[in-house]
């Protein structure tokens, strides 16, 4: 019995938009923190932060949702393109894999800091 995978066009415009709103939140974020952070931004205060499990939460959410959003809306385009519509599931198998690499080195590296680290610096 063969499995099948539905490509349902709603959920993945509600995926789209979701993910849109949470990058519009974790952006802002983002700017305040490190464009415009209060006092002087250096690698020590950097290092501070990435040692906190919140941020570390925080770094990894963002990454899921920009991967989810990017590598979906890549797959969107992609069988948008009639000629590749037969091969939908390898696109969706490629793309998951990739994003699945991708998530675990992106999390990889921000669980890897420590408070060595930061020790390591001062």
């Amino acid at each position: 019995m063969a499995m099948t995978i539905r490509f349902d066009p709603l959920a993945r415009a509600l995926r789209t938009g979701l993910t849109a709103i949470a990058l519009v939140g974790f952006m802002a974020l983002h700017m305040v923190v490190v464009h415009y952070p209060p006092g002087n931004l250096d690698f020590s205060r950097v290092l501070e932060r990435l040692v906190s499990p919140v941020w570390k939460v925080i770094d990894i959410a963002f990454l899921a949702t920009a991967l989810l959003h990017g590598l979906g809306g890549l797959y969107d385009v992609l069988i948008d393109v009639e000629q590749l519509t037969p091969a939908r599931r390898a696109i969706a198998g490629a793309l998951t894999v990739v994003g699945l690499v991708a998530f675990a080195y992106g999390t990889y590296t921000v669980i890897s800091f420590s408070p060595a680290a930061l020790a390591a610096i001062r």
